[in-house]
């Protein structure tokens, strides 16, 4: 009796209460979940850690869970079982996921069926965890979004991040001119290596008269931003006319002149994935199914750290010097 109580229960990281990331609670005896109609149990060999997972931890973000929960939503695993109606999937299929319900901290996670996909052999679990909430959101911003058409220019601000690289690889297969910042020498090689044409060190105190340079006259056609209380003012300077700036990331206020978005009729979109409709996100896993299958979809793992180490990595996220990657948890 005791053994099949024991199989029953899971770690998991729990938050009872918003704030700092010492509120991650590693806990070993958390039920584990059974799936629903519509659902899937997965084993959990990956998950990413997505900066936004650091927002809503601190109670600081728009849309709060209710406590407690288990934050995550990037897993890469095997289905463990499926719930009535799922067809889609069998037990034994690797898979990663875009959302979980259950969340994806944890040995074993609960995910609708339709926020799964099949995790292609030539991808390891760390590379499938480091699929979903990247390579939809920069999918969205580029194409659904963003507008973007072969042939333009996209300057991915802070692409050696998980968002980052994702939208160099997909702007660079659809035919379209890449650059993109990084804080480091090592960001700046891994920018180039993941399908940027240049790569510019957003430390340098020149550096967007060097984007300037490359530019010329025109501009820059799109901005993916990760930073915009620290960029926007100065994106609008560097946008074409009609040019974009689409806010994937922000971490606070910021002033800007309006007036620099009349002289050129710019654009500032907001990008949430959380906002795509059903057919939306249908089209995004099109597109990056397919670019798995082409070979150009080849997710970067940066820094790795097993469930016990949640806090460091949440800390680590937000105040790192420079990413190289996605950030994942092992189990």
């Amino acid at each position: 009796v005791v053994m099949a109580a024991a199989r029953n229960v899971m770690r998991a990281v729990r938050v009872f209460e918003f704030g700092g990331p010492e509120v991650l609670k590693l806990q070993s005896d958390v039920l584990v979940p059974v799936p629903k109609e519509n659902q899937v149990l997965i084993k959990v060999h990956a998950c990413g850690v997505n900066p936004v997972e650091t927002y809503i931890r601190s109670g600081t973000y728009a849309r709060k869970p209710a406590l407690p929960y288990t934050p995550g939503s990037d897993v890469a695993g095997v289905i463990e079982s499926v719930g009535e109606h799922v067809t889609a999937f069998k037990k034994g299929d690797r898979v990663f996921t875009l959302e979980t319900l259950s969340g994806g901290y944890a040995e074993f996670a609960v995910a609708a069926a339709n926020r799964v996909f099949p995790l292609p052999d030539q991808l390891d679990f760390r590379q499938g965890a480091a699929i979903g909430v990247p390579y939809f959101t920069a999918y969205r911003a580029l194409f659904q979004k963003g507008c973007a058409k072969a042939g333009e220019s996209v300057l991915v601000h802070g692409a050696s991040g998980g968002v980052g690289l994702a939208a160099c690889q997909i702007a660079r297969a659809r035919g379209l001119k890449v650059l993109g910042t990084a804080g480091t020498e090592e960001g700046m090689n891994v920018i180039l290596r993941n399908g940027a044409h240049q790569a510019f060190n957003h430390r340098d105190p020149n550096y967007t008269e060097k984007i300037k340079a490359c530019t010329g006259p025109g501009g820059v056609d799109i901005i993916i931003e990760m930073l915009s209380n620290v960029n926007l003012d100065t994106d609008l300077q560097l946008l074409s006319c009609a040019g974009r700036v689409m806010v994937v990331g922000c971490r606070g206020r910021i002033e800007i002149n309006p007036r620099d978005t009349m002289s050129k009729e710019s654009s500032i979109i907001g990008v949430s994935l959380f906002l795509a409709t059903e057919e939306e996100r249908r089209e995004c896993a099109t597109a990056v199914l397919d670019g798995i299958e082409a070979g150009w979809l080849k997710p970067v793992v940066g820094l790795e750290y097993p469930l016990e180490k949640v806090a460091k990595a949440h800390e680590d996220i937000i105040c790192s010097s420079g990413a190289r990657g996605k950030m994942v948890l092992l189990l």
